[in-house]
């Protein structure tokens, strides 16, 4: 081999052993081999960790859901209760004296009135079983809608101040001082609670036992949730805040809808009432056979029964819940 051939192989093998060195230390040197190991080590250990961290939240979430649903089966509807979703401040004495008040006025009217003494007897049961049970049902339903309607206002309070730094229980007392009836008495009592030291989370139970909606119910468990397992607090309300007043829209638009069906079975319903009535101011013999004779209140009783039940029936198929 002459010179220039051994330069050339010389050359070959310079640069062939440069590149192996390039290729096996330069890593160490560089500190890529280092940092490779580094993430893979991070990587091997973290994932682990936030898989632990996302599994412990979801059983945080479903234990404080099951707690929540646990202590709600439990409630029992007791005669205090249905005065506190009426609204009311009486006692149980209370009530059964103005029970037996409206029983007793109510049996002596139909009494002087009609002179039968059974239809006095049953007076006296409707008025005091029926009509007290019936304005207390009256007084939940119209207390519900009231407080239904406000609560999106309360929530966004709720929000904006937790965003501005507001503490949690300073919003539920400007909520207590500022808003509308039943909901500023409700959080009242939610603030009169704390004061005594019961949790937040209870305090909202219990607001959901006195105004049993599904909307109280969810206020409660993001509450619940949030104090237990953490989270954006104001970022849940205010999606809670807007899924409310998107059922409210809902609502409108479903009555709305149903309104011409509404119509028409009010229509159809005092329709019989009204015949009656023009039949007997024409004709009062004619019709005066409906309870005069056996046959003919027997067929007043089959009419009512048939007319109620078609009455039901329409209502259940115009009454969405949404």
């Amino acid at each position: 081999m002459n010179a220039s051939g051994l330069v050339l192989a010389s050359g070959l093998l310079a640069l062939t052993a440069g590149g192996l060195a390039y290729v096996f230390v330069s890593p160490y040197l560089s500190g890529e081999r280092r940092s490779a190991e580094r993430r893979r080590t991070v990587s091997v250990v973290a994932a682990p960790g936030a898989r632990a961290a996302t599994v412990s939240r979801r059983d945080q979430v479903a234990k404080s859901l099951k707690e929540v649903e646990a202590k709600r089966e439990g409630t029992k509807v007791t005669l205090e209760l249905k005065i506190a979703r009426a609204g009311l401040s009486w006692s149980r004495n209370q009530y059964y004296l103005i029970s037996a008040g409206i029983a007793l006025v109510f049996g002596a009217t139909i009494f002087i009135t009609t002179g039968n003494p059974l239809a006095g007897l049953g007076a006296v049961f409707a008025g005091g079983f029926g009509l007290p049970l019936w304005l207390l049902t009256f007084l939940r339903k119209r207390r519900i809608a009231a407080f239904i309607k406000e609560l999106p206002t309360a929530i966004d309070i709720i929000t904006r101040g937790v965003r501005a730094g507001i503490p949690v229980g300073d919003c539920f007392r400007i909520i207590s001082r500022e808003a509308e009836e039943p909901i500023r008495s409700e959080f009242r009592q939610v603030v009169e609670s704390q004061t005594l030291g019961v949790s937040l989370g209870e305090a909202l139970l219990k607001m959901y036992e006195r105004v049993p909606v599904s909307d109280v119910n969810f206020f409660a468990i993001v509450i619940s949730i949030q104090a237990k397992s953490g989270g954006n607090l104001s970022e849940a309300l205010a999606n809670l805040s807007r899924v409310l007043r998107e059922r409210k829209k809902m609502a409108g638009k479903i009555q709305a809808m149903s309104m011409e069906a509404k119509a028409s079975g009010g229509i159809i319903a005092a329709l019989p009432f009204i015949v009656a009535t023009l039949t007997y101011l024409s004709s009062p013999d004619y019709i005066s056979l409906l309870w005069r004779t056996d046959i003919g209140k027997l067929a007043l009783v089959g009419s009512a029964i048939w007319m109620s039940i078609g009455v039901f029936t329409m209502k259940k198929m115009i009454n969405f819940d949404v």
